[in-house]
């Protein structure tokens, strides 16, 4: 893979998941204002668990990565029509696994609520998380095939349609707010979520077309490529849940706080995801592919190049993002989301969550891009053990925190975990592979710290000297402050940005 070609891949899948983020910022602007930092938002959020466990496990995650190596290589050594014969049976039992746990899930939903879910929430409430959490049921089983589709047009090394996609997600959930709501109430958002699955599954149809797709109805257990997804995709599988088990958590945790703090984190979540997504993920997204054909060549070389510079550029971006976040958080949520049912008491719980999750920034990115690494060398049990660890050490300092911090406590005990976890990762993969530079990650790590500093020091300088100035002005302009200081330190001192427009500029060879 041509480092450019790279490059330019991560860019495009950057572009559009940031655009993704600001629609979806622009959704949550919406839905706060309408309904606030309450109570129908918490049920409306808690409802969302395990849809999104089952979704993460199945075919959001899981499955997509375990899938991508393996139909790889079937495109490199076996051609596209056993590929698609590949897809067709992972597919199919996709789809089937997923009806089978939905249905479950929809009829044991009660009790599952009212024990794990929200089990300090009074019973109304509870009863309105089963009634949402049945209907976006619906939604799942529209993913269970639309992110395996993600996986298959990654895999032939497509990623603007995939990455359009979600934008048509929030599409849809944007006209569940705004015509579906003001007649079914709360029950709009998840309708909402309905249309936005069928548009996620739709604008991706035109892409399996240009490839070639086939479909085939057939389901054969003992298909040898179904039964490698499959055992590849055992150990994610358990990843995941240990890693949505948190998000679980979070919830559980956070019912028993004051009215609001589910909501609260949700935003905050929310709010981090964007530098992290925009950055973190389409890395990791575009690298995938790429480190399974390394991999697939015995490029060691390679794959330590690609994989190091990814470390890098991560590192460049995800920690004078934080920093310039955690300053400026407060007066970005009051100038975006403030207003009607939004008030500054929803304010105050948003920013704080929001900066205790912003301290994990640089730890979630390099989960996303450590953890891809270790599926594209075909080794999922090693992330297996360490999202466990994290899902431990996570539930240990959320008791530590809670008491001192309340919900921020559990962001914060976030952040903490999936750093660790991060940090364990990359020295595992130099450890048993030698897949990273290590020296030359040290050095770009010195001189993006030394450009950071200042940029710390301006935009906390900008916020004190303007901290009677509108909340629109303090947090656009601190924002403007940190562009301004920290680029051209960054050109001038990190190889990687100087060489950035030659690598955009220069055709492929």
């Amino acid at each position: 893979m041509n480092p450019r070609h790279l490059l330019r891949s991560t860019l495009l899948v950057a572009f559009f998941f940031g655009l993704d983020k600001v629609i979806a910022l622009g959704r949550q602007v919406i839905v706060g204002r309408v309904y606030g930092v309450g109570p129908a938002l918490d049920a409306y959020n808690a409802a969302n668990n395990l849809p999104d466990l089952l979704v993460a496990v199945i075919s959001g995650g899981a499955l997509a990565i375990a899938f991508i190596p393996v139909l790889s290589e079937y495109l490199d050594r076996e051609g596209r029509e056993e590929a698609w014969l590949l897809f067709s049976q992972v597919a199919n039992a996709a789809f089937l696994v997923t009806a089978v746990l939905a249905v479950l899930i929809a009829i044991f939903a009660a009790p599952i609520v009212s024990t794990q879910i929200v089990p300090k929430f009074p019973a109304d409430r509870q009863a309105l998380v089963v009634s949402l959490m049945r209907v976006n049921l619906i939604a799942t089983l529209i993913f269970s095939l639309s992110g395996l589709v993600i996986g298959a047009l990654q895999a032939n090394q497509h990623f603007w349609l995939p990455a359009l996609a979600p934008i048509l997600y929030n599409v849809g959930q944007i006209i569940g707010v705004l015509f579906l709501a003001p007649r079914f109430g709360i029950y709009g958002l998840a309708y909402g979520v309905i249309l936005g699955a069928v548009l996620h599954l739709a604008v991706q149809v035109p892409g399996l077309i240009r490839y070639g797709f086939r479909y085939s109805p057939r389901l054969d257990w003992r298909h040898p490529g179904l039964r490698r997804v499959a055992l590849l995709m055992g150990p994610r599988v358990l990843t995941l849940a240990a890693l949505q088990y948190i998000f679980v958590s979070t919830d559980r945790l956070a019912s028993g706080l004051p009215e609001g703090a589910i909501t609260a984190l949700a935003y905050g979540w929310l709010i981090m995801q964007v530098p992290e997504t925009i950055v973190g993920t389409a890395v990791g997204t575009a690298l995938l592919p790429t480190l399974s054909e390394l991999v697939a060549r015995k490029d060691d070389a390679g794959l330590r190049g690609a994989l190091s510079g990814a470390i890098r550029a991560l590192l460049a971006f995800t920690l004078p993002a934080a920093i310039a976040l955690i300053v400026l958080i407060r007066p970005l949520v009051q100038a975006v989301f403030e207003g009607r049912a939004f008030t500054s008491a929803g304010t105050s719980l948003v920013a704080f969550a929001a900066q205790m999750f912003l301290v994990g920034l640089v730890g979630h990115s390099l989960v996303e891009v450590a953890a891809r690494t270790f599926y594209a060398r075909q080794d999922a049990r090693t992330p297996l053990i360490a999202a466990w660890g994290t899902l431990g050490l996570f539930l240990v300092l959320c008791y530590a925190l809670i008491p001192s911090l309340g919900h921020g406590g559990i962001a914060l005990a976030n952040s903490i975990a999936f750093t660790t976890e991060g940090l364990v990762l990359i020295l595992i993969l130099q450890w048993r592979h030698a897949d990273l530079d290590l020296p030359v990650i040290g050095g770009s790590l010195w001189r993006i710290g030394a450009a950071t500093l200042p940029m710390g020091l301006a935009i906390a300088a900008f916020a004190w000297f303007l901290r009677s100035a509108s909340p629109l002005l303090l947090g656009a302009g601190g924002l403007l402050v940190a562009a301004l200081v920290y680029l051209p330190l960054a050109f001038a001192i990190l190889p990687e940005f100087r060489r950035l427009p030659q690598m955009l500029v220069t055709k492929i060879g």
